[in-house]
């Protein structure tokens, strides 16, 4: 008996192990999916780089971009390359089914088992595909033209065969130790994995679309210039980050745009009780109809594209907008008030509250409606009028909430964002209305110079970093609670 419990933990204890070692090696290759240098269909030089097996496997037309030629003159068959295609389509859903069995293996006894059957079917079908990938690569040794097509045999195609094997003997080692489950024995998951993975779709979302990304400061590091390649040859280490100290006109700009930058921050920040303010003048319209109509009005700027806000400030005042065309009925001479550079911040600053007061003024509005209506009874028979109220308690009730939003923003003061400054710049303003984001935006899309903008942008992430901590703490001192 002792012998047999014995056994039946050490069989627990090391199938508990493989689960935990299993789903390290699930994440991970579902990763390789999104780097394009662990690309197993990346097996010419004529198939592009920077291409990732995901979108090999998807994207046609981006997989043949560069065979055009080599077809036409007979040097590779285009054959090849379908089968490299749907090779990888092929590995795409079994990488699918992988992560399907990821999620179940946070199951019971009987949806584990199931799992592990679907990740053992998913790991044979992507070998089956890692098969047709080195098939495509035999066929393209053998043409005519090796040295026009450069066939090789990319690092990614062993790893990724490499995962795939592991997880399909961890596969047969968990259905061999792994009980056999109850005839009553259902298909649940715990209800804080139901929550994890509803949450784990936006997890990646973030992670894709925020920490990725930083796998582009490489460039930083690089003589890099649109289409080259990253080599020891033009590998420079820390140029840049001197240069944009050393040069004097780099500096100038920097200075510059750093204080355009915290000019609109700060009036952004000196305003941000002016959305709290609507809305409590707002909560307080008796007339329901015309509080959802002022509502609406205010709230529909925010989903128009800063691009056609510029319409809408073109048609209005431009050199024949409307405004100038009634100064000019009325005897005067035109003016192109969106030409005049003359106090650029406080326009930008006027422009964005119209954009957005109504969308910021949500959130106050839930609070307000989150106040106990019992302490306006009681300030009512106390012979409190409506600003009384308004002052001493619906204000005190947001401040909480306003607190945190302003922690927020001044930990967010280097970002003012690009589209509003890029559609409203021109000549005349553009010294005044240049801010980091837009600089770099021009910097390295304008001016191509990569690096120098890479390191700016990475100065600034930094700062931003380094600034949400100081706001945590200052949180953390004066209400006691932190923001993150």
């Amino acid at each position: 008996m002792k012998t047999d419990k014995l056994v039946k933990t050490t069989k627990e204890r090391i199938t508990d192990i493989l689960f935990y070692v299993y789903r390290i090696i699930i994440i991970l290759l579902l990763i390789t999916l999104c780097i394009p240098a662990i690309n197993p269909a990346n097996v010419s030089e004529l198939i592009n780089d920077n291409m990732s097996l995901f979108t090999s496997g998807i994207d046609y037309a981006s997989l043949t971009a560069g065979i055009i030629r080599a077809v036409t003159l007979g040097w590779v068959q285009e054959s090849s390359f379908v089968i490299i295609f749907i090779s990888c389509m092929v590995i795409i859903f079994s990488y699918a089914g992988i992560a399907v069995n990821a999620c179940m293996s946070l199951g019971s006894l009987k949806m584990r088992r199931l799992g592990n059957i679907v990740a053992l079917i998913s790991s044979v079908t992507g070998l089956a595909g890692m098969g047709g990938i080195y098939q495509a690569y035999v066929q393209l040794c053998e043409t005519s033209k090796p040295e026009k097509v450069g066939p090789h045999f990319p690092f990614g195609f062993i790893v990724i065969v490499g995962a795939l094997l592991i997880i399909l003997v961890f596969s047969l080692l968990l259905l061999m130790l792994q009980p056999k489950p109850d005839a009553d024995d259902v298909y649940e998951l715990k209800q804080k994995y139901k929550l994890f993975l509803l949450l784990s779709p936006f997890i990646l979302l973030t992670f894709v679309f925020s920490y990725l990304q930083l796998w582009g400061w490489r460039y930083a590091f690089y003589d890099y210039n649109a289409g080259d390649t990253l080599s020891k040859d033009n590998f420079v280490g820390f140029k840049w980050f001197t240069y944009l100290f050393q040069n004097s006109a780099t500096r100038s700009d920097i200075v510059r745009v750093i204080r355009n930058t915290m000019a609109m921050s700060g009036l952004g920040i000196a305003t941000s009780w002016c959305a709290m303010a609507f809305a409590i003048f707002l909560c307080e319209i008796k007339s329901l109809r015309i509080r959802r109509f002022i509502q609406t009005c205010t709230t529909i700027p925010n989903f128009i594209s800063w691009v056609m806000v510029y319409s809408f400030a073109f048609v209005l005042f431009s050199s024949e907008g409307l405004v100038s065309n009634l100064i000019v009925r009325n005897g005067g001479t035109a003016v192109n008030f969106l030409m005049n550079g003359d106090h650029i911040w406080l326009k930008m600053l006027l422009w964005g509250m119209w954009k957005g007061i109504g969308w910021s003024a949500i959130i106050y509005i839930a609070g307000i409606s989150g106040i106990d209506q019992q302490l306006y009874e009681a300030a009512t028979v106390d012979g409190a009028g409506r600003f009384q109220r308004m002052w001493h308690i619906t204000v005190p009730g947001l401040l909480p909430t306003f607190l945190v939003l302003l922690l927020m923003q001044i930990a967010g003061i280097l970002s003012n964002g690009l589209d509003q400054y890029l559609v409203f710049r021109n000549p005349n303003n553009a010294s005044g209305i240049e801010v980091l984001d837009l600089y770099v935006y021009r910097l390295g899309i304008g001016s191509g110079v990569i690096p120098l903008s890479t390191v700016v942008g990475m100065c600034k992430s930094l700062i931003s970093v380094a600034l949400l901590l100081v706001a945590n703490r200052a949180s953390k001192m004066i209400r006691g609670n932190s923001i993150v």
